[in-house]
């Protein structure tokens, strides 16, 4: 019976020889560097950790109640050779750890530029410029934007291969985190906020990327293909955008594709609007919007005082309604404000304001308080 049971067993390990586990078999060189360092870092902590836990069957098994032979040692408490070895392997791993994670964590910096396609050949060497992609997590779908290329995409990107990716990552409400593990490690996507990533894909195919940050009903279908082809191939790719006849990218089929829908299929714009990923960033796509650029820029020149509260709070990205569904509004200016002395439609500057007195105030019949009054104790006479 115990054989039937594990001869019925070998056509479920059949089906674990067809798994890929693409994040130790990764296609981009940044992450097989990141690839690398969770194989070592591992490594590191296994010197330890086997040895304990080996040690830990051992002793249970020599000490056991049975075992006559063992020597017993009830008052024994201090071996200097086992001092040197429990403090001294556990100190050198944990430097040897982090030294390797201090150097990847800047050799690996999603924000540094690579300075290598593939191992072996420098950015100079590989003679490729980098390809600019513009990213915008949007409820519940990607949003790819070729600058250099006047297109954009839905659900579906291209880059050639040992070419480099030079990544800028938005969103449009709330947080996500862009990830193909295949090609580098995952970057947070936010709104009013842009991050970097620069990547590389050395290998041709079809690789799956999606938002690895929960962000509501739709979230398990936010995925989206990343096609690594040959430079043939992305020159086609490019050319069959532009042929989709998928229209332009504007700031009104942007607000239209901003409204949350879930299991979107890909979509193509022919053109886009080169100005498009400032204002998703800026948080004023929408018309009648400030963006968080100009608010900065009025903020640096010491505000706008009272009169530009209303202006300012344009800034609220859709506040009241959901995103795209907000009608156009025109843009309104504060003309003037009204206090108790300047009823409303009277001038501020021309209303009487008694003016107010900076002298300091003293307690009836009491004299002002000398700064060099000394509030030591009086001697006394008895």
């Amino acid at each position: 019976m115990k054989r039937f049971r594990i001869v019925a067993l070998l056509p479920l390990l059949a089906l674990l020889g067809g798994c890929n586990a693409v994040v130790l078999n990764p296609s981009g060189d940044i992450a097989i560097q990141q690839r690398d360092l969770v194989i070592i870092s591992t490594i590191l902590m296994l010197l330890i950790i086997i040895p304990v836990m080996a040690l830990t069957v051992w002793f249970a098994w020599h000490y056991r109640q049975s075992n006559t032979s063992a020597q017993y040692e009830p008052e024994w408490s201090h071996s200097t050779h086992l001092e040197l070895i429990i403090w001294s392997a556990p100190l050198l791993i944990i430097i040897c750890l982090g030294a390797v994670t201090w150097m990847a964590t800047h050799m690996l910096d999603p924000y540094r530029p690579i300075s290598r396609t593939s191992p072996g050949v420098t950015v100079a060497e590989a003679k490729k410029p980098p390809l600019n992609v513009q990213v915008v997590a949007l409820d519940w779908k990607w949003l790819f934007i070729y600058p250099d290329y006047g297109i954009a995409t839905v659900n579906e990107m291209a880059a050639p291969v040992d070419q480099p990716i030079n990544f800028k990552i938005s969103a449009s409400s709330v947080m996500n985190a862009f990830y193909v593990p295949a090609l580098a490690g995952m970057v947070y996507a936010m709104p009013g906020m842009q991050t970097q990533l620069h990547a590389v894909i050395n290998k041709a195919g079809t690789f799956k990327g999606f938002s690895a940050n929960y962000s509501g009903a739709g979230f398990s279908e936010m995925r989206f293909n990343f096609l690594g082809v040959d430079q043939a191939g992305f020159d086609k790719w490019v050319a069959d955008v532009k042929a989709s006849g998928g229209g332009n990218l504007g700031r009104t089929e942007y607000l239209d594709l901003e409204r949350p829908s879930e299991a979107v299929p890909v979509k193509k714009f022919a053109t886009v609007d080169p100005q498009l990923f400032h204002l998703i960033l800026n948080m004023c796509v929408q018309p009648g919007k400030m963006c968080t650029h100009e608010m900065a820029a009025i903020d640096a020149k010491g505000g706008l005082g009272l009169a530009g509260a209303y202006n300012v709070q344009s800034i609220e990205y859709d506040k009241f309604a959901r995103r795209g569904s907000d009608p156009v509004v025109k843009k309104a200016y504060v003309a003037s404000v009204c206090t108790k002395a300047a009823p409303m439609g009277m001038d501020v500057q021309a209303a009487a304001v008694t003016p107010v007195s900076s002298a300091p105030l003293t307690g009836a019949g009491l004299p002002r308080p000398s700064m060099f009054q000394s509030f030591a104790p009086k001697p006394s006479n008895s």
